[in-house]
């Protein structure tokens, strides 16, 4: 039987998140490092910490260690009856196929329905709540997990000739997972996901020279951005993170000022110190986890969300303003939730 309603609740019921290996220090890039002037640009000033995936280890191995909790507190029966997977990967180990499949196969699933997505990037997390809702509210489903998975700092900005350059300690590997449930107990209050069509294709992703990344050939593939380019990206991302993130506000009939907690991805300092002034909120309600992780992409905002959590930093009935752009500001989103995921 076909069950459709457009306005039933929605609610993340929990959050859980995995960091692979031990802290790596900013003296491993250090030693490397060259005379940059773009080391000076607070895009790329480093942070304490970050985690790197191991060689050999997977984005699926790292999903089910994330997930791994979720099993923990609800059992096997709610997880194995997911009907909906949705997942985003940094750097696909195949980039011929999605891990979806392959993270059903390890954890038992059948879910009905399963997409592998990449357009959200760094606010990939509310890009996949927003899917799984839409999906929970139009099907029969009634059970949606959401994976993000960011697997590309230790494979990539550890590459020779990748860790001399000055964004190459920004970046940190790890893996934050979300269980929906078609219920009220943890409501999602309002979702806001944009595209910017006019601002795509201004993040670079080459060999330095003319190999494309898929053929033979000297130079190591890596993301890069011009010094022209950064200034826009910088002026777009301080733009765009509070205005989804307001017009969610607007919507919920909430000042920003009056938000309990407000968590985004976790590019730089100065991002984080901007957004939470943009919104009048004062810096002990936006969690930071850049100086330990680093920029985690896409799984910045649901590691922020676990650590915060697990913390006793989340408290239910709160609400929490989720909210992130992607790329070089080609995408941007943000949402709204009435907090009641399970603690650890």
């Amino acid at each position: 039987m076909r069950s459709t309603d457009l306005e039933a609740p929605v609610s993340l019921i929990d959050v859980a998140s995995y960091l692979p290996g031990e802290p790596v220090d900013t003296e491993y890039f250090t030693q490397y490092s060259r005379s940059d002037r773009m080391a000076k640009n607070v895009m790329f000033r480093s942070p304490k910490g970050r985690h790197h995936a191991g060689r050999d280890e997977t984005a699926v191995d790292m999903a089910e260690r994330a997930i791994a909790p979720l099993v923990e507190r609800h059992g096997t029966d709610l997880v194995s009856d997911i009907d909906v997977l949705i997942t985003h990967t940094q750097l696909p180990d195949n980039p011929v196929l999605g891990a979806g499949p392959e993270i059903a196969r390890r954890l038992g699933l059948r879910p009905k329905y399963v997409f592998d997505v990449h357009n959200g990037g760094c606010a990939a997390f509310v890009h996949m709540m927003f899917t799984a809702r839409m999906i929970l509210r139009t099907t029969e489903a009634r059970t949606a997990m959401v994976v993000a998975v960011q697997n590309s700092a230790g494979a990539v900005f550890t590459q020779p000739d990748i860790r001399k350059l000055a964004q190459a300690p920004v970046p940190g590997d790890g893996c934050g997972v979300g269980l929906l449930v078609k219920n009220d107990s943890a409501p999602i209050l309002d979702i806001e996901c944009r595209t910017y069509p006019e601002f795509a294709g201004d993040m670079d992703f080459s060999t330095n020279g003319e190999r494309k990344y898929w053929e033979p050939g000297e130079g190591q593939a890596c993301v890069s951005f011009t010094e022209s380019k950064v200034t826009k990206v910088f002026a777009r991302g301080n733009r765009l993170v509070p205005e989804v993130a307001l017009a969610v506000c607007d919507r919920i009939g909430v000042k920003g000022r009056d938000i309990d907690t407000f968590v985004t991805n976790q590019p730089n300092r100065l991002f984080l110190r901007n957004w939470h002034d943009a919104l009048e909120l004062p810096a002990e309600r936006h969690p930071d986890t850049f100086d330990r992780c680093g920029n985690l992409f896409a799984a910045g905002i649901p590691v922020t969300l676990d650590v915060t959590n697990r913390a006793g930093g989340l408290r239910n009935g709160s609400v929490v303003l989720m909210s992130a752009f992607a790329h070089a500001g080609d995408f941007a989103a943000a949402a709204a939730v009435r907090w009641g995921a399970a603690h650890a």
